[in-house]
């Protein structure tokens, strides 16, 4: 009799609790899928018009030094917001679905352990969304205020630029690959690693997460709730994300591009370039002519990979918006963490190109007797390789 009671109250249950599945499973597939889909149409544009032509040309006036150059802060934050409007609309209706639409408990399970696992699968998340930092800011502060996990948070935030496909298929095309191999392990190990060591230094945190059972059954008055919430996080975040490229647009003057005719250190050449790339908000793909301009200006190119891994991953308005969501500590130790492997993959990819080169100027054993050798430098047996046997 029991076991009919149970089966009968599964059986009723089942259809309710899959309605309330659908119900708030649609609105974030919705909003996420359309997203991939308008993203994505924008990338494929932007590879196929690379593929065919060698360039890439971003929209001018909003970084010094990409297109023209005239404007000034007003007008290239004004650009700025030009260009990432859909996509930071985008990142405010995520934000409100999560925190209407998705279950704490969900997150808690998913992502309830301080593990590389739970990184990975933040990472895998962020991803495919291919958001600058400005834009997927809002996601991390709806993730991390309904989940109260700070490292998968931070991993999510991180992996939209940082781990973008269609930005890391660009570096393949337009730069050597090894400076693509660089950018992507050194974007992997930012993923991975920094949510971890923030988590684990001020990972207490104090946020209340709601754990009732609101999502049994389906409400309309969620939609409604949903629209607030739409309403409290643009009001909470733009002012600071405005502020954060008011700033960063400053910032971006000073970047010293002529510098680097002179001989400037190799490390400091990085150390420099990849402290400017911290704070500098930049629009997706805008890394990548600007470390061109930079190659181009004369600088290694252990700074501009420093360039290709901190410019998108963080900026001044995504730290600004960590700070108000956590405490300034927290925005300090990503910002440390970015800047510290940006300057070791730039590093790691100048002793590669080094040793590459050092190992083409090796004298071969056969030039050691040879009286020329100290002015040679192995350019005879250099010569009979070009030129092949006979």
């Amino acid at each position: 009799m029991i076991a009919k009671q149970t089966n009968a109250t599964t059986s009723e249950s089942s259809p309710t609790t899959a309605k309330g599945i659908l119900y708030f499973l649609l609105p974030m597939l919705l909003i996420v899928g359309s997203l991939i889909a308008y993203k994505s149409s924008a990338a494929l544009t932007v590879i196929g018009k690379v593929s065919t032509t060698g360039i890439y040309k971003p929209r001018s006036n909003v970084i010094p030094g990409v297109g023209a150059s005239e404007a000034g802060v007003s007008a290239r934050t004004l650009n700025y917001f030009l260009v990432i409007w859909p996509a930071l609309l985008f990142g405010i209706l995520i934000s409100a679905a999560v925190s209407t639409f998705v279950s704490p408990q969900w997150l808690e399970r998913l992502l309830g352990r301080r593990s590389l696992r739970s990184q990975a699968i933040a990472g895998l998340a962020g991803a495919p969304l291919m958001l600058c930092s400005c834009c997927v800011a809002p996601i991390f502060t709806g993730i991390y205020e309904r989940s109260a996990r700070l490292g998968p948070s931070i991993a999510l935030m991180l992996a939209a630029p940082a781990l973008n496909p269609a930005a890391l298929i660009l570096t393949f095309m337009l730069f050597n690959y090894k400076v693509g191999m660089v950018r992507l392990g050194g974007a992997m190990i930012a993923v991975l690693f920094t949510g971890m060591i923030a988590d684990r230094l001020l990972g207490r945190t104090s946020v209340s997460c709601a754990r009732n059972d609101w999502q049994a059954e389906a409400r309309p008055a969620d939609f409604i709730h949903f629209l607030r919430i739409c309403a409290r996080v643009a009001f909470r975040l733009i002012p600071v994300i405005v502020i954060g490229v008011l700033l960063s647009m400053i910032i971006a003057q000073m970047i010293p591009m002529r510098t680097f005719h002179s001989t400037l250190a190799m490390f400091l050449a990085i150390i420099i370039v990849a402290a400017f790339a911290v704070p500098l908000a930049l629009p997706t793909f805008f890394e990548i002519p600007l470390a061109l301009i930079l190659l181009g200006s004369g600088a290694p190119i252990g700074a501009a990979v420093a360039l290709l891994v901190a410019g998108p991953s963080v900026n001044l308005p995504s730290l600004l918006t960590i700070m108000r969501s956590t405490n300034w500590k927290v925005a300090a130790i990503v910002a440390a963490s970015i800047w510290i492997w940006a300057v070791a993959s730039g590093v790691f990819v100048s002793m590669l190109c080094h040793s590459v080169l050092r190992a083409a100027r090796m004298l071969p054993p056969a030039c050691e007797p040879c009286e020329f050798r100290e002015t040679c430098h192995g350019g005879c047996a250099g010569r009979r390789r070009q030129s092949g046997p006979g």
